[in-house]
C-alpha cells in the first residue's frame, strides 16, 4: 500500500539520490511480469506473505543474489535456500483475548483454542485467507496433518460466528461481547491502538495479546519481503536497496509505520512492541510454510473453515 511504502522511498531517496518508480498492484502483478518478460521495467518486487512471495519464485521471475550484507542482516530462516527472497520485517500470529475473560488468560498455546471450553467464544477471519493458512501449514510443520485437521477442527467448532472480516473486525467482535478470543496479525493491535478513529481505539483497548507457545516452539511469524526481478536492469541498485531495507534506519521504520517486528537481529525492537510483550519466534524455516501451504488448504477445504 502507497502509506506503508513512501516512507522507505523517501528515506532511501534522501540517502541515494535514486529516482524510484513505483506499481502498486493488489493481484496481477506476477502474471503481468510474466507477459512482459525480458521486456519487463521492474527492478524489485515486493509483497507481504511468504506464500505470495514463493509465487515469483515459483513462476521464476526474481534473479539469485548474492549479498553478504542481506546474508548478515537476515536469519537464514527468514530468507530463501536460493538466495531469491528475503524477509524484510515480520508479524505475529497471536491471540487477542477480552480484558474481560479472566478465564482466557489460560490460554498458552495456538493448541489450546482447540479445547472444548472455548465452545462459541472465538472470532477469526475465514481459515483460507494466507495468515491463517500459514499458522495452519505452521501446525502441520510441528505436528503433521492428522494433528493439525483435529486442532482446525476444534477451532472451528469453538467460533463464535460464522468467519468473516478482516482482523480489525475480530477485535471489533471481542469489544461487542460476540465473543472473547481471536485470532490476529500484532500489527492491526498498533493501527487499531493509534488510529485517528477513537472507536477504534476503543476496541484495542478491550483487549490484551497473548504470544502463544513460549514454552515450545515459539510464536508463529509471518514475513513482508521481496527480491530481484529477474529482468532488472539495474540490478546492482536494486541490491542496495534491498540491503538499504536491512538497514537500521529502515528497520526502524518498519516499526514506526506498520507495527511490524525487524528481522535484522542487531536492530532493537521498538519501545511501543515491546509493550505489548516480548517473545520467542518459531525458527521454522519460513519457506516450509510456502511449501506446506497447499496441505493446509485441504486442511482448511476440509474442515470448512
Amino acid at each position: 500500500q502507497p502509506f506503508l511504502i513512501k516512507p522507505f522511498i523517501d528515506a532511501y531517496k534522501a540517502k541515494t539520490d535514486t529516482k524510484i518508480n513505483i506499481v502498486y498492484a493488489s493481484k496481477g502483478l506476477a502474471q503481468r511480469l510474466q507477459a512482459e518478460g525480458a521486456r519487463s521495467p521492474a527492478d524489485v518486487i515486493l509483497t507481504v506473505d511468504i506464500a505470495r512471495l514463493n509465487v515469483y519464485a515459483d513462476k521464476d521471475l526474481l534473479a539469485v543474489v548474492n549479498s553478504e550484507t542481506l546474508k548478515k542482516n537476515i536469519p537464514a530462516h527468514l530468507r530463501d535456500p536460493g538466495d531469491r527472497w528475503f524477509a524484510f520485517s515480520k508479524r505475529a500470529r497471536v491471540i487477542a483475548i477480552s480484558k474481560q475473560a479472566k478465564d482466557a488468560s489460560s490460554i498458552k498455546r495456538y493448541e489450546d483454542l482447540a479445547n472444548p471450553k472455548w465452545r462459541g467464544r472465538i472470532c477469526s477471519r475465514p481459515g483460507s485467507h494466507v495468515y491463517n493458512r500459514a499458522l495452519i501449514a505452521s501446525m502441520i510443520h510441528a505436528g503433521g496433518v492428522e494433528a493439525a485437521q483435529n486442532w482446525a477442527q476444534g477451532v472451528f467448532d469453538n467460533l463464535a460466528r460464522r468467519p468473516q472480516g478482516n482482523d480489525r473486525a475480530q477485535v471489533k467482535a471481542v469489544f461487542e461481547g460476540v465473543c472473547d478470543i481471536a485470532i490476529i496479525n500484532n500489527y492491526y493491535f498498533g493501527k487499531l491502538k493509534h488510529s485517528d478513529k477513537p472507536n477504534q481505539r476503543d476496541w484495542a483497548a478491550a483487549v490484551r495479546l497473548i504470544f502463544p507457545n513460549q514454552g515450545d516452539r515459539g510464536t508463529h511469524v509471518n514475513i513482508s519481503g521481496g527480491g530481484v526481478a529477474k529482468h532488472s536492469k539495474h540490478k546492482s541498485e536494486a541490491v542496495r536497496f534491498l540491503e538499504f531495507l536491512t538497514s537500521k534506519a529502515a528497520q526502524d521504520l518498519y516499526g514506526a509505520i506498520n507495527y511490524e517486528y525487524p528481522v535484522n537481529p542487531a536492530v532493537e525492537t521498538p519501545k511501543e512492541l515491546r509493550s505489548w510483550g516480548t517473545f520467542n519466534e518459531d525458527q521454522m524455516p519460513i519457506a516450509r510454510i510456502a511449501e506446506l501451504a497447499p496441505e493446509a488448504q485441504k486442511v482448511i477445504d476440509r474442515v470448512g473453515w
